[in-house]
């Protein structure tokens, strides 16, 4: 059995395998085997007896199913839907429509407008007095205050105001930010000369070992985990092609040994002896039973006729014995002319193209 692994599809240039490598393939691809075949195995069984459990019971259950769904569900509500929820609906509108739309339309038309158009109106009007009221006596009474609290600001405000920040407020900001700066530049010196030593402090004392213990041995072992599993998992994906293949196999031989054994034989057997005596019983049995079936069905039916027409004249005998012979129906003029006596137009024709009579 080839172990190795499948040819599949790589770069021109290989790096050659170390003889770690090696060493690791062999054995895991014979564990991986040795694991795997009875799991692939089970596998395709279970395959083979879902898709038989599928064809046989699942899909006839659910073609059933549907049926009575779409008989005792879907039928009943469209019949329901179509034949009352549709009829009930449309005369639900009908009355919708004439007892609630209707008046709406009619109260909105004939009473709500004309009284919105009057309330517009008069809504127009009272805003023309208050526009008036506004442009006439408001602004001219607001323009006036407003000069008057601009001056009164101008002078009891601004003014002081502005003295005050030019000449006391300025030079003390001014003081106060050159001592703000003067003590950030010394903060700046004492958190540089702390952070400096802290760096150096957890670079010797953290990053030199951390990086030692990263390069040195983590890395190594990292590397060497990396092969393993990666070796592990190609051997796991090689043993399941393989176990496929066995279990195909199997399968196969399995398939043929039901075939030779039980399949073939009660297939010659149908073939060979339930089909000869079928068609021998048919033939000698079942035809002439059925042709015998219908002869006598076709004499019983024309016994029954032949019966039923004695009956009938035996019955009609009788009622002219007691009643006489009926009595044939009488003619009734109908007030219409005779055949001679009837114009037609082919009659008038001939008379118009005959030739007048000498006297």
């Amino acid at each position: 059995m080839d172990l190795d692994k499948p040819p599949s599809r790589q770069p021109a240039q290989q790096h050659p395998e170390g003889c770690l490598v090696v060493a690791i393939r062999l054995p895991v691809r014979i564990v991986a085997l040795v694991l795997v075949v009875p799991v692939r195995m089970a596998w395709d069984a279970l395959v083979v007896a879902g898709r038989f459990l599928r064809d046989t019971v699942l899909r006839p259950c659910g073609r059933a199913l549907l049926w009575l769904g779409k008989v005792l569900v879907v039928q009943p509500l469209t019949a329901l839907w179509r034949y009352v929820v549709v009829p009930v609906g449309r005369a639900l509108a009908w009355l919708g429509r004439t007892l609630v739309v209707v008046p709406l339309v009619w109260c909105h038309r004939h009473v709500l407008t004309p009284a919105g158009h009057a309330l517009v109106r008069l809504a127009r009007g009272i805003g023309a007095i208050l526009a008036w009221v506004y442009a006439r006596v408001l602004v001219p009474v607001g323009v006036g205050i407003a000069t008057a609290a601009a001056w009164l600001a101008r002078h009891l405000v601004v003014i002081p105001a502005r003295w005050l920040y030019d000449w006391i407020l300025a030079p003390v900001g001014r003081a106060i930010a050159w001592c703000a700066r003067g003590l950030g530049r010394l903060l700046a010196l004492l958190v540089t000369g702390v952070g400096w030593v802290l760096y150096w402090v957890a670079r010797i004392l953290i990053v030199l070992p951390a990086l030692a213990l990263w390069r040195w041995i983590l890395a190594p072992v990292g590397r060497v985990l990396a092969l393993v599993g990666r070796e592990v998992w190609d051997a796991l994906g090689h043993a399941w092609r393989v176990a496929g293949r066995i279990s195909l196999a199997v399968g196969r031989f399995l398939a043929t040994l039901l075939r030779w054994t039980f399949v073939e034989p009660v297939r010659w057997v149908y073939r060979s002896v339930l089909t000869p005596v079928g068609h021998a019983v048919r033939d000698a049995v079942l035809r002439p039973v059925a042709a015998a079936a219908r002869a006598v069905g076709r004499t019983t039916r024309q016994a029954l006729t032949a019966a039923r027409e004695s009956v009938r004249q035996a019955r009609a005998d009788v009622r002219r014995m007691l009643f006489g012979e009926p009595r044939g129906r009488e003619a009734v003029a109908r007030g219409e002319p005779a055949l001679k006596k009837a114009r037609t137009l082919e009659q008038r024709t001939r008379r118009e193209m005959s030739p007048p009579t000498r006297g």
